[in-house]
């Protein structure tokens, strides 16, 4: 019981060189074997290579084989191996498929002449493109058959295995009698014989028992996914490619070691069971901005949310001023948004798109009252059979910018912010926590604000942020702005930063540094003589410093009334585009996109004309990137699309 495995495949490759005719496949996150050759002599060894101090075959033993097969026809048998002596025709051992059938061949030379007898086993269903891990067991008359650790099929015959079967002068054939006819098609990851041991409980002890190895060939063998250097890797596979034009195939343990090409981006991928990771990539810069689509709204837009419904598609959700006729969702459809949906709302500020388990939510912040002189924001909820979104949840609010989404040590929250109540701008925001039980936000606790814009939600390591955006307090838009931090059930106090009325808060990472950018609006004090210009103003840039605990500045951008940052990437550039919605003449002014230059910083490199631009939103489809940009001064609002090279 102490013998050691005897490796049949890897007699086939000694020293990590494939024969002629075979070629390493990957699929579903393992290796193995095809075998195509037109010389089977090629995929042959002795027999005296495995038994090296005796020619016998063992009388009892396992073999061990892990494959992939294909369908065949139904009148077609495949050997997955054979053992034949050179001067004869006949097959001393051998292993051979057929659809739904197993059959197991041994010569007996009890008599002078000697006969053939083969065992099968019924019902073995193998074609389905999966891989399976086969035990046969044989011991004297007994012979048993595991198929992926399932129950044994046992069989009992007259004609017992034969006790001293010769293999002098005879050879191993992998996946073939000795001619064409026959040759196995699938995949052979192991081929093992266990003399003296019935190797099912060593299998099925494994875990994952499809995967279960007693002796696999290196060449098959766990190799890192992406070589250390450019070195060429030792044992060249072929695996299945995925081609898309944009859009990111699932990466599993079952598409490990695939490759996916991105058409799109000119981009060569490859899984290494969790993640992508970039073999060879062709680097895209930014060259410049071209106008794409002009985006007729319902009324002036102060907000947009862009997002995806899994095998839906991409919305954009426009926060349209007027009711008649509220504020509109399109779809991209035909590379462009065409109308969807149109909702009631009421001065409509912003949308928030989320997701809770497998329910889909968007959230819109009413600003003021509806007809009835009810103040409240509405949460819809996406409902799969009309493809629509319905009204799931009111809340009472007033005068609410913004809505902020999250999820903290697994519970989802959802953040309003309220800008006043009346001519009262000191007032409470309110953070609402999901109630798995009655399957509705309750509150959870309230925040003073003052006129706040934004709520900001960011996580650092294992902790989690909430940044508000605190506008007037009623007499000077010179006021701090706050940080909150998660800790023991609540958020609590961070840090206070001065801001000069700020209307949004964008946060960013650029490789490990973490940065926290706001958009200052307008620089008024009631008690200070009147600036030449309360538009043109400073906005500023915040980085974490670790030591310190704290953001500190990093620097400042001079901005004409700044409601809105949005942070992307292109390629291997970082960029910011800010809103610019008012110079203090016109609200024909400049929205900018600035470039991250490290050591200088976000310098500017595009200047885009805009109209009261209230907010930008960055996306990505198939075709390219965009850039979506509304207008809070005319029912129009424009895609740009980001030109490459």
């Amino acid at each position: 019981t102490d013998l050691r495995p005897l490796d049949i495949l890897s007699e086939v490759v000694p020293a990590g060189r494939l024969a002629h005719g075979i070629r390493v496949f990957q699929v579903q996150g393992l290796r193995g074997f095809q075998l195509a050759t037109v010389r089977p002599r090629a995929l042959a060894f002795p027999a005296s290579r495995l038994f090296i101090h005796c020619d016998r075959f063992p009388e009892e033993f396992s073999i061990i084989i892990t494959l992939r097969v294909l369908s065949i026809p139904a009148k077609r048998n495949e050997y997955i191996f054979t053992l034949m002596a050179e001067e004869s025709p006949s097959v001393l051992v051998g292993l051979r498929y057929a659809p739904h059938k197993l059959h197991f061949l041994f010569w007996s030379q009890e008599h002078a002449r000697g006969w053939q007898t083969r065992i099968t086993f019924p019902n073995v269903s193998l074609s389905d493109n999966q891989w399976h891990t086969l035990v046969l067991a044989v011991s004297g008359q007994s012979f048993s058959l595991t198929v992926d650790c399932s129950i044994p099929k046992d069989v009992m015959v007259e004609t017992p295995f034969p006790a001293s079967l010769s293999v002098k002068r005879a050879s191993f054939y992998l996946g073939n009698r000795r001619r064409r006819k026959g040759l196995f098609t699938g995949l052979l990851r192991q081929l093992v014989l266990l003399p003296g041991a019935d190797a099912t409980p060593r299998i099925c002890a494994a875990k994952n028992f499809k995967e279960a190895t007693l002796s696999v060939p290196a060449v098959l063998q766990e190799v890192p996914t992406k070589p250390a250097s450019n070195e060429v890797l030792k044992y060249p596979y072929e695996t299945d490619t995925k081609v898309t034009l944009g859009s990111r195939p699932p990466c599993t343990k079952q598409e490990k070691a695939q490759f996916w090409f991105n058409a799109s981006r000119r981009g060569l991928y490859l899984c290494n069971g969790s993640a992508w990771i970039s073999m060879l990539e062709v680097k895209q810069k930014l060259d410049y901005v071209e106008e794409y689509q002009n985006l007729v709204t319902n009324s002036e837009t102060m907000g947009v949310e862009v997002f995806t419904i899994p095998k839906v598609g991409l919305f954009a959700a426009t926060a349209n001023r007027y009711t008649p006729p509220g504020s509109a969702i399109y779809k991209w459809t035909d590379r462009k948004f065409v109308p969807y949906q149109n909702i009631p709302t009421y001065q409509a500020q912003s949308w928030k798109y989320f997701t809770i388990g497998k329910k889909i939510f968007l959230a819109v912040a009413n600003f003021e009252q509806n007809d009835r002189g009810q103040e409240f924001s509405v949460i819809y909820k996406w409902s799969r059979r009309k493809e629509k979104f319905i009204p799931y949840q009111r809340i009472t609010t007033h005068s609410a910018r913004d809505w902020e989404a999250f999820v903290i040590e697994g519970e989802a929250f959802l953040a309003v912010v309220n800008h006043r109540e009346g001519n009262n701008h000191n007032i409470d925001s309110v953070i609402y926590r999901w109630n798995p039980r009655t399957g509705l936000f309750e509150t959870n606790q309230t925040i003073p604000t003052s006129g706040a814009y934004d709520w900001e939600f960011f996580t650092i390591g294992p902790y989690s942020f909430l940044a508000v955006a605190n506008t007037f307090n009623g007499t000077s838009t010179k006021i701090y702005s706050h940080i909150y931090i998660w800790l023991s059930g609540s958020f609590q106090l961070f840090q206070s930063i001065l801001t000069f009325g700020a209307a949004d808060w964008e946060v960013f990472h650029i490789g490990e540094r973490v940065f926290l950018a706001v958009a200052n609006s307008h620089g008024y004090d009631s008690g200070m003589p009147a600036p030449s210009n309360f538009y043109a103003i400073n906005s500023s840039i915040y980085e974490l410093n670790i030591t310190a605990q704290m953001f500190v500045k990093f620097q400042d951008l001079l901005t004409y009334s700044a409601l809105d940052w949005e942070f992307f990437s292109v390629g291997d550039d970082s960029f910011l585009v800010v809103a610019n919605s008012f110079d203090g003449f016109t609200f024909s002014v400049n929205s900018i996109i600035y470039r991250w230059q490290g050591y200088e910083g976000f310098v500017a490199a595009h200047h885009l004309p805009t109209v009261g631009c209230r907010d930008w939103e960055a996306f990505h489809t198939a075709e390219g990137s965009y850039l979506l940009y509304s207008s809070a001064k005319e029912p129009l609002s424009k895609v740009l699309k980001l030109k490459t090279t």
